[in-house]
């Protein structure tokens, strides 16, 4: 009778692990990539890629929530530009890399090292090494990701 009790709880006990430790599939990723303190590209400010041609990262000072999550930048006036006309600045795919977008998931991004502004659209990748094999295809893998996006998310 004992062992009876003692493998129904052990039973119960590892079921409630595995109900626990297994992802959820139907649960959906924000639109925006962010890191864990909330910040869209990790605090870079998305329209010096575009008057600066260069990563640069941006202060508290210059803040804006949109879509669920903080952007920063380094001037009000870059705050302002976006602020008017985000989907002019704001990384495709929500900032999450272009790479993996196309090929039917998602993945975090390297701001810095690996980004390239393509027909006037700033798109992020997760590295340089998978930015490389983006490049070789660059209009078919924008294709790609625009057909998958944003079902990715589901």
């Amino acid at each position: 009778m004992l062992n009876a009790i003692l493998r129904t709880t052990l039973l119960a006990i590892v079921g409630a692990f595995f109900i626990i430790a297994t992802p959820v599939a139907s649960m959906a990723k924000d639109e925006i990539y962010t890191n864990w303190r909330g910040l869209a590209i990790r605090g870079y400010d998305p329209v010096a890629y575009f008057t600066n041609n260069s990563p640069i990262k941006g202060s508290d000072e210059y803040e804006l929530k949109w879509k669920k999550a903080t952007w920063r930048f380094v001037s009000a006036d870059n705050r302002k530009l976006f602020e008017e006309n985000p989907e002019r600045y704001a990384p495709q795919y929500g900032g999450y890399c272009a790479w993996a977008v196309a090929q039917g998931y998602t993945a975090s991004v390297d701001p810095v090292n690996a980004w390239k502004i393509v027909d006037g659209k700033l798109y992020l990748n997760y590295d340089v090494e998978v930015q490389m094999k983006w490049v070789k295809d660059i209009p078919g893998f924008i294709a790609k990701g625009d057909a998958n996006w944003p079902g990715v998310l589901d």
